[in-house]
């Protein structure tokens, strides 16, 4: 890689440093302190993984399709594997490798693959039965969606976000629970994350205000969504 290349990636890096590496206390709050071997979708540099590592001595696997987080990250857990999760989870030795887990973090990821169903579905079945499993993503139904497409006529392309531009899916709390249950995933606890404007994360309180109005889903910039691998029998 060239000089210039490695700054074009730091350049690059930077904007979107407190979406994707940021220890994530929303979704640790729905991680239960008993999980000793957590597999960590998309797992950006490690923060979330080394964060819950602290609290609670698990274990933790993360998968990482860039390599400069995967570096990074690999110095925080207990493994890295860099990888496309796409291709991973569709090679039989692959999911295989990674072990059996009692705990599944996806945590803004999957609106990030090709075929979330199927890697869900893939990384359920390394679950022992009763583990937990915690995925964050972004609303579609956010109230910015409409202004841009109703108001702007466009579908608009940032570095972070709702309309990050390496987007290929986009849920709504509907679409999530269709996900989660296609895997196999019981639905058990829906942790709405408010914002009165995007990329304002300090206008939360304002927006929660209206959590109990028909405009909440408008005003949820993203679901944190607990769920848990029924036990079997």
């Amino acid at each position: 890689m060239t000089p210039w290349d490695e700054s074009a990636r730091r350049d690059a890096r930077v904007p979107r440093a407190h979406a994707y590496e940021n220890a994530r206390p929303e979704v640790q709050a729905l991680v239960p302190s008993s999980a000793k071997r957590i597999l960590d979708l998309g797992c950006s540099s490690g923060a979330l993984g080394l964060a819950l590592k602290e609290r609670q001595g698990a274990q933790v696997v993360g998968v990482e399709i860039d390599a400069e987080y995967a570096s990074d990250a690999a110095g925080r857990l207990d493994r890295v594997v860099n990888a496309d999760l796409d291709e991973l989870f569709a090679d039989d030795a692959g999911v295989s490798a990674l072990g059996r887990f009692d705990c599944l973090i996806a945590a803004d990821v999957l609106e990030h693959l090709r075929d979330p169903w199927s890697v869900l579905r893939r990384a359920a079945e390394q679950l022992d039965p009763g583990a937990p499993v915690v995925v964050s993503l972004p609303n579609v139904r956010y109230w910015e969606t409409f202004r841009e497409l109703g108001l702007r006529g466009t579908w608009p392309r940032h570095s972070e976000g709702i309309f990050d531009s390496t987007h290929l899916r986009w849920f709504t709390l509907r679409d999530a629970t269709e996900l989660l249950g296609q895997a196999g995933l019981a639905v058990t606890q829906v942790s709405p994350q408010y914002r009165l404007r995007p990329g304002d994360s300090n206008s939360a309180p304002q927006a929660a205000r209206f959590a109990r109005t028909p405009l909440r889903s408008f005003l949820t910039y993203q679901y944190v969504i607990a769920a848990v691998k029924p036990s079997q029998g």
